[in-house]
């Protein structure tokens, strides 16, 4: 009975030194996908399309709430002096206007999301190539998003290495 338990205490000691050596060999880094989306060339680049959409639409915007607010004060100034008939079409022509400026604010955004989206699922799959080929050939264990992990070590951050080689790989 005691050559059992020493033989099963043996084995449980020389499992967990060989898995406690397995898990030394391990290689895990981490990056901050929203850095590298940002800070890479692609993610500036796509920033400042972004920027240009926006840049283009606003003056229509501003110029769509400026109408609107003149409206409202016109129809607000002489409200009590219109007859019915004129209120009523002057309220009309202001609600006409309020729903044209919404869709405009509404078209823009769903744009803007749309390029947004288009973007960042181009990047992502570019960056993963580059995580991936960064964790083959520095024999990674795992990478992963720093944004998921509740702590890391920060000397496991390769997130600068990540945006050089995607860098690298932009045309």
């Amino acid at each position: 009975m005691k050559k059992n338990i020493c033989l099963f205490a043996g084995l449980i000691l020389l499992l967990m030194l060989w898995t406690g050596a397995s898990f030394a060999a391990d290689k895990i880094g981490f990056i901050n996908l929203k850095q590298v989306m940002e800070n890479s060339k692609a993610g500036k680049k796509a920033a400042e399309e972004i920027k240009a959409f926006v840049d283009k639409k606003k003056p229509a915007i501003t110029a769509t709430e400026n109408e609107l607010k003149k409206m409202k004060e016109e129809l607000e100034k002489q409200g009590a002096l219109l007859t019915p008939a004129a209120r009523s079409d002057k309220e009309l022509a202001y609600q006409r206007k309020l729903r044209d400026y919404q869709n405009l604010v509404d078209d823009t955004n769903k744009e803007l999301q749309k390029r947004d989206q288009e973007y960042g699922t181009k990047m992502l799959s570019e960056i993963a190539k580059v995580v991936r080929a960064i964790g083959e050939k520095e024999k990674y264990t795992a990478i992963m998003d720093a944004m998921q992990a509740l702590y890391y070590d920060k000397e496991l951050d390769i997130t600068n290495k990540v945006i050089e080689e995607y860098n690298k790989t932009i045309k």
